[in-house]
């Protein structure tokens, strides 16, 4: 390959990791590796963010990772839209008018959990903030206006072949690895031989883009709310959805529409003023369509191709889920890659990309977002304000309720994961997307914020790469988890405290915590020295930790 190019005269460049997609899962994941020194070049066909307005949810763990890349203030300044309109919504049955209605996505009851607050914009603007943070670090080389026609290995060496967006331009960029970040129809999967496992709900979408401060008006009954969704018995469980880009004057709206539907033959207006049940102005300012289908590859990697974001998992825009989804993908790949990079992973530390991430997104589509459709299909068919107001009253009210567990019950955890340690009392179970918030340190879950002695959290207190929280420990368990560490070359840092405070909250003198905040073990002390080991092997993805 590389001679070839020398005869033909293309630039062949070299680097450690190709990103091939530039979205914000891609930018995240360069960030992710140049912040630890990997060197990677992204590859992305547009030159500037597109101005469609999606991915605005912005969960409290998001913000995790936008502080840890170094990008939280840029994001939180770049808001559209003032705090105090979050990410909370309101679903009303009928239109969004009527006397139907209760609050949605409430994720401010599971605040407490995370070290962050929500944050809410479009995507096109997170995107922005994203691009300047990479711009800063020396490590990470972007091509913005470049497309990957190609994509090849060799001997465990990637090669992607790139052109120039609209010029001439052609370039071989080879790398250790690659990762497709290039959407839900991604080159990178194809030409990788990954298969995909559809679930298609046979329904044409349409996605409008719209001015209207006569909509603001209207909903100004309902102050704080940024998403609105509409049930109708018509649509048989599927939304009609509005949300806002800014305030006071721009939305987005997703719905079913008939197969066949135009921009030209469909009376879109009215069927805005359907949903709201009123008239207002609008202004389109883009009208598209897309399938509303699932999709999850079979694998999220093919040797030293992987892939993460849509390009691994899609599903409806319902619940917010998918960009906060994609770049937990980057967070979890990235610093697998960097640890296998720098000598202290392995293959199987990078196998576990694939047993962590892929059955949390299987859960979270199977057990959220279809179950949504059904649960709203079920109740639609079962009830009717103008049938029997008592029954349907009652039957609401308990949808309402159900709406706030639904928030708690949305944990994805890694219990299931290879990469961690439970206590051999512990009923641990697979992987998923539920499960329950606690301040417990749990293997396999996210590490819940606690106050330390010297006024910092822990959060502010965590290392780059493994963390060992000994708060009350005995230094004789402390010492043994160090040296074993060191024996393995897994990067340690300890964070030694009593055990008073937030800090008795995690039931645990000891706790090992990963570089992306997931708990790999916790317990009060080592039943033996023996132990140490056994922690550490596990924890780096050690073939003889798996083996036995």
């Amino acid at each position: 390959m590389t001679a070839d190019n020398a005869s033909t005269g293309i630039p062949h460049e070299k680097t450690q990791v190709v990103i091939v997609g530039g979205g914000p899962v891609g930018i995240g994941l360069a960030i992710e590796l140049g912040q630890r020194g990997i060197h990677c070049t992204l590859v992305e066909r547009h030159r500037e963010p597109q101005p469609i307005p999606k991915g605005q949810n912005l969960t409290q763990r998001t913000m995790e990772h936008f502080h840890f890349w170094g990008a939280e203030a840029a994001l939180r300044a770049a808001r559209t839209i003032p705090p105090e309109y979050g990410i909370g919504g309101l679903t009303a049955h009928g239109t969004l008018l009527s006397p139907y209605h209760y609050d949605w996505l409430q994720r401010e009851l599971v605040r407490p959990y995370y070290f962050t607050a929500n944050e809410r914009l479009p995507q096109y603007a997170t995107e922005a903030v994203l691009r300047a943070r990479a711009a800063q670090l020396p490590a990470v080389r972007v091509l913005y206006g470049w497309t990957a026609e190609d994509v090849r290995v060799d001997n465990d060496t990637v090669y992607a072949e790139v052109t120039e967006t609209g010029g001439e331009g052609r370039r071989v960029i080879e790398g250790r690895y690659l990762v497709g970040c290039d959407g839900s129809r991604s080159r990178v999967r194809a030409q990788a031989g990954i298969t995909q496992t559809l679930s298609d709900h046979d329904r044409m979408m349409v996605l409008l883009v719209f001015r209207s401060e006569g909509l603001h008006q209207l909903l100004s009954r309902y102050p704080g709310k940024s998403y609105y969704n509409v049930l109708q018995p018509e649509l048989d469980g599927y939304w009609k959805f509005f949300g806002r880009v800014d305030l006071g004057s721009t939305w987005f709206f997703h719905a079913p529409v008939p197969p066949g539907t135009t921009r030209d033959n469909f009376d879109f207006k009215r069927y805005l003023h359907e949903a709201v049940g009123a008239e207002f102005e609008v202004d389109f300012q883009h009208i598209g369509f897309w399938d509303l289908r699932f999709a999850i590859a079979d694998r999220y990697r093919a040797g030293p191709v992987f892939i993460a974001g849509d390009a691994a998992h899609s599903h409806p825009p319902y619940g917010g889920y998918g960009v906060n989804t994609g770049f937990e993908d980057a967070r979890n790949l990235g610093w697998k890659l960097a640890a296998t990079l720098q000598g202290w992973g392995g293959e199987a530390l990078l196998d576990s990309y694939d047993a962590e991430r892929r059955p949390v997104f299987a859960s979270t589509s199977r057990d959220f977002i279809a179950r949504s459709i059904e649960i709203d299909r079920d109740f639609l068919r079962a009830h009717d304000p103008a049938r029997d107001p008592a029954a349907f009253e009652q039957a609401w009210n308990a949808r309402s309720s159900g709406a706030v567990g639904e928030v708690q019950s949305f944990e994805p955890h890694y219990e299931g994961s290879p990469l961690v340690l439970h206590a051999p009392s512990a009923q641990a179970g697979p992987s998923s997307a539920v499960g329950s918030h606690s301040f417990l340190a749990r293997a396999g879950h996210h590490l819940a914020p606690a106050g330390l002695g010297d006024g910092r959290n822990v959060f502010e207190a965590l290392g780059e790469g493994y963390t060992l929280l000994a708060f009350g420990a005995s230094d004789a368990d402390v010492a043994a988890l160090v040296e074993a560490a060191a024996a393995v070359k897994v990067p340690l840092s300890v964070v030694r405290d009593t055990a008073d405070g937030e800090r008795q909250r995690y039931g645990a003198a000891l706790v090992l915590v990963r570089p992306d905040q997931f708990v790999a073990w916790a317990g009060d002390g080592l039943a033996s020295p023996a132990q140490a080991q056994q922690v550490m092997d596990t924890v780096k993805g050690s073939s003889r930790a798996i083996a036995a």
